[in-house]
């Protein structure tokens, strides 16, 4: 029976492997099995207790419907912790290098107590307490705050977090180390960029003495190095990156990397090299919705000293949506036009502001309800509106759905709840699923830009009428 068990957690597994990008799938499927699948039960075995709570908060929908997709049952889905599981359950302990042989892996460490402060110099600025936590960033938070609690001896090793420019990853990076250097869960903290990583080992061999590099970085408890994209990329600085992640993660020290892309599409860097990157936890960090970005206002004004009026702050939320170091430099002119023109910060201010920045025809643009929107993506499909919003999932109707779920997400500020409520009581896990999967489709594919680019045009269209 375990075996007929297996074989269909097999089937549905793979199902999910094509819904979902492959970093998600490696970090939260690849590592689970099935003790019982029936019409009844489906009992899914996961490596930690924090599997089952993401799991059941993020992806339950996507379970529930691959198994009734694979087996048209709808069991009671229970998730189970798989005993004697290792801490790092699911992650390849071997190392295949023909460069050296790695050690084995040691017994974690007692916490050390605290010593100085990391090699790199960090931002007093970029702690956690500064981090403003949204939808878009918390589950990147909240695994950033549990390596920096027990730096090692999670199952986040190494923990890999992306993003675009300016949304968070630096100030998440440093914020770990500041954590561990303050509270002494690391002794050792070497917070670097991937430039200065790669610097200092080229002064090393150009002295002909790498003691005092492998001292810094070989020897560290925790070691973070921001932006790695930029590592260069020859086959020795390659070498050295793999010896010391091999060093650093048999003695079960912590890595943390940043990225502005996932580990899966880093250009240049050895299989080997991704394949590391990936043993551990890919977490992404995306666009801060409107609520967080009024949040985000507010708290630089208050590090500024300045009370801006709330009308005043839904404004400027709305007009900068790209990233938070725009908005900052927004709120920066803000302030800064307020006191040149002495004058209480005001809406007029801040639509002066925002022409400044270039934004004018983003003010005057009409605003498009959900509804407008859902009326002609349906309209332009053929669709019936309860059609698109509801449960079916023919494969037609499912892309018209993600896309009129992606424009909703481009064309309005409505927060990721919202819109999955207007898509039949969809939870918003649901709603990021379908924009990551739409703007996959949008870069590799010409005639579906032009689709979707068809389809806005007539929303906007419609709306100026």
């Amino acid at each position: 029976m375990v075996d007929k068990h297996s074989g269909l957690w097999d089937q549905c597994l793979r199902k999910i492997e094509g819904k979902i990008e492959a970093d998600t799938y490696r970090t939260w499927f690849a590592q689970t099995s099935s003790s019982q699948l029936d019409a009844k039960l489906a009992v899914i075995e996961v490596p930690t207790s924090f599997f089952v709570d993401w799991l059941e908060e993020h992806w339950l929908d996507l379970i529930r419907s691959t198994i009734q997709e694979i087996t048209s049952w709808t069991p009671e889905i229970r998730f189970d912790v798989k005993k004697n599981a290792p801490a790092s359950a699911g992650t390849p302990l071997d190392f295949s290098t023909t460069e050296e042989s790695a050690p084995e892996p040691q017994n974690k460490r007692a916490v050390p107590e605290p010593v100085s402060e990391p090699v790199f110099p960090l931002n007093p600025r970029y702690r956690f307490d500064d981090f403003i936590v949204g939808e878009s960033n918390q589950f990147s938070v909240t695994a950033a705050k549990a390596v920096a609690e027990s730096p090692g001896a999670t199952s986040f090793n190494p923990l890999v977090i992306y993003s675009g420019v300016g949304l968070g990853k630096t100030h998440l990076l440093q914020a770990i180390a500041d954590y561990c250097v303050r509270n002494g869960t690391a002794k050792r903290v070497v917070y670097t960029s991937a430039e200065k990583f790669f610097t200092d080992y080229l002064r090393a061999i150009q002295k002909q003495d790498t003691s005092a590099y492998v001292e810094i970085y070989r020897n560290a408890d925790i070691l973070l190095i921001d932006d790695i994209q930029f590592y260069v990329k020859t086959e020795a600085c390659q070498r050295e990156l793999l010896h010391t992640f091999n060093t650093l993660y048999q003695l079960n020290k912590q890595i943390v990397l940043s990225s502005d892309r996932p580990p899966s599409t880093l250009k240049g860097f050895e299989d080997r090299l991704i394949s590391r990157f990936q043993w551990g936890l890919v977490s992404d960090i995306d666009t801060p919705d409107l609520e967080t970005r009024m949040a985000i206002i507010n708290q630089k004004a208050g590090d500024h000293g300045v009370r801006i009026p709330a009308e005043v702050v839904h404004f400027m939320a709305d007009q900068i949506d790209s990233n938070i170091r725009e908005l900052e430099g927004a709120l920066t002119q803000l302030i800064t036009f307020s006191v040149y023109k002495r004058s209480p910060i005001s809406l007029e201010i801040a639509r002066d502001t925002i022409k400044s920045l270039g934004r004018v025809n983003s003010i005057t643009s009409p605003s498009i309800s959900i509804r407008e929107i859902q009326k002609r993506t349906a309209g332009y499909f053929n669709i019936p509106v309860e059609m698109l919003t509801g449960a079916t999932r023919r494969q037609e109707i499912a892309t018209a759905r993600h896309i009129c779920m992606y424009l909703c997400r481009r064309l309005t500020q409505a927060p990721l709840k919202s819109i999955g409520t207007e898509f039949g009581n969809r939870d918003h896990t649901t709603v990021i699923h379908a924009c990551k999967n739409i703007a996959a489709k949008l870069s590799t594919d010409p005639d579906f830009q032009a689709l979707v680019s068809r389809i806005q045009n007539r929303v906007q269209q419609f709306a100026s009428a």
